[in-house]
């Protein structure tokens, strides 16, 4: 497997239509830190500058849709527009964010695959635990659902594949683990990812403005509790 938290060099984004509303810059085909740290970069960049017609910026893993009003500006006018931000000095500031600490629970009826997980890795329950949470993670992307979170990266040996089964509903507050990655539900949802534990923290609240907490960047440490 892959070790994602290997610095890939980034060549030039490409910038591609979806649709007639909008464009996608993608910074690679794979998940890496580089991709990851220029896709949340060049977001932020853009965020705090908008060309006129932009009407939405939706960060993914690697890549970043910008959502826009063609009465107000062509694709092509846009394109040449994001190209000057794409193709500028991309890098690891763009991983500037909060701190967020997340007491969690780990095994048992909060994390029914942690042992399996552990065993996976070579390690025991409590060494998989501590090794889990040593690691600062990064708030990669939300996505998939409301409040849902990728957070990377895990070197070796915290790199196991999905679960072959998926399970057809998980609790809000759900901490899954797979492919160097945690992940942390905000609602009920399916999944395939090893679930491991659990957190009070809810990443999702509709009534709120904006309905998420976390942003791509942000760091998140988990800490056991009892």
């Amino acid at each position: 497997m892959r070790d994602p938290t290997e610095n890939d060099p980034i060549a030039h984004p490409l910038i591609v239509p979806l649709g007639d509303r909008a464009l996608l810059v993608r910074f690679a085909a794979t998940l890496s830190v580089a991709a990851n740290a220029a896709a949340t970069s060049f977001a932020k960049k853009l965020a705090q500058s908008p060309p006129d017609g932009v009407t939405e910026i939706v960060p993914s893993l690697v890549s970043v849709q910008i959502n826009y009003d063609p009465a107000k500006i062509s694709p092509d006018r846009l394109a040449a527009e994001l190209s000057l931000i794409a193709w500028s000095k991309l890098n690891a500031d763009g991983y500037s964010g909060q701190t967020w600490r997340l007491p969690s629970r780990f095994g048992g009826e909060y994390g029914p695959d942690l042992e399996a997980v552990a065993h996976a890795s070579d390690l025991d329950v409590d060494a998989f635990i501590d090794a889990h949470n040593a690691t600062e993670l990064r708030v990669l992307a939300t996505g998939f659902a409301p409040g849902f979170v990728y957070c990377g990266f895990h070197g070796p040996p915290l790199q196991i594949p999905r679960r072959s089964t998926v399970r057809n509903q998980v609790p809000p507050g759900s901490i899954l683990f797979a492919v160097g990655q945690t992940a942390v539900a905000a609602t009920e949802i399916p999944t395939g990812w090893h679930v491991i534990g659990q957190t009070d923290f809810r990443n999702f609240d509709p009534a709120s403005s904006p309905p998420t907490r976390f942003r791509a960047g942000d760091r998140l440490i988990f800490e056991r509790t009892t």
